[in-house]
C-alpha cells in the first residue's frame, strides 16, 4: 500500500458512501442525487438524463451533490457522461432544475460553499 497517499476521511454518520462526480468528494448516499439514463418511453436513441429521487431506477448511476458548484464542475469535466459510460454529451437541464430548486442547508452539503482555493488561498 502506498504511503504517500493521505487516507480519505469517511463522512460522518453511517450508511452507503458514494463519490460526487462534480467535486470528487465522498459523502453519504442519502446526501447525493442519483442521476440515471432513462430510455423508457423514447422512440429515439437519444438518452434522457433523469434524477432518480427514489435511488432505485435500473441502470448505471452517477452521484452528485445538489449544489450549483458541483453541477458546474461536473459539466466542465464532462463527468456525468463518463460516469454513465456514454459516448456523447447529455442534456443536464433536468438536473439543473432540481439543483436550483434544492434548498441550501447547513448540513453536509454546506461545506461545498467554501473557497475553492482552500485555506491560505489568496
Amino acid at each position: 500500500m502506498p504511503t504517500d497517499l493521505a487516507p480519505t476521511s469517511a463522512p460522518q454518520g453511517s450508511g452507503p458512501v458514494r463519490t460526487c462526480v462534480g467535486c470528487r468528494e465522498r459523502d453519504l448516499r442519502s446526501v447525493l442525487l442519483r442521476l440515471v439514463v432513462d430510455r423508457s418511453g423514447t422512440s429515439t436513441d437519444e438518452p434522457r438524463l433523469v434524477v432518480d429521487a427514489g435511488r432505485s431506477l435500473p441502470g448505471r448511476g452517477a452521484w452528485l451533490h445538489a449544489t450549483p458548484r458541483c453541477l458546474e464542475a461536473a459539466e466542465r469535466r464532462r463527468a456525468v457522461p463518463r460516469a454513465l459510460r456514454l459516448a456523447g454529451p447529455l442534456d443536464l437541464a433536468a438536473v439543473r432544475a432540481v439543483v436550483e430548486a434544492h434548498p441550501e442547508t447547513d448540513g453536509p452539503t454546506a461545506r461545498h460553499g467554501r473557497d475553492p482555493g482552500g485555506p491560505g488561498a489568496t
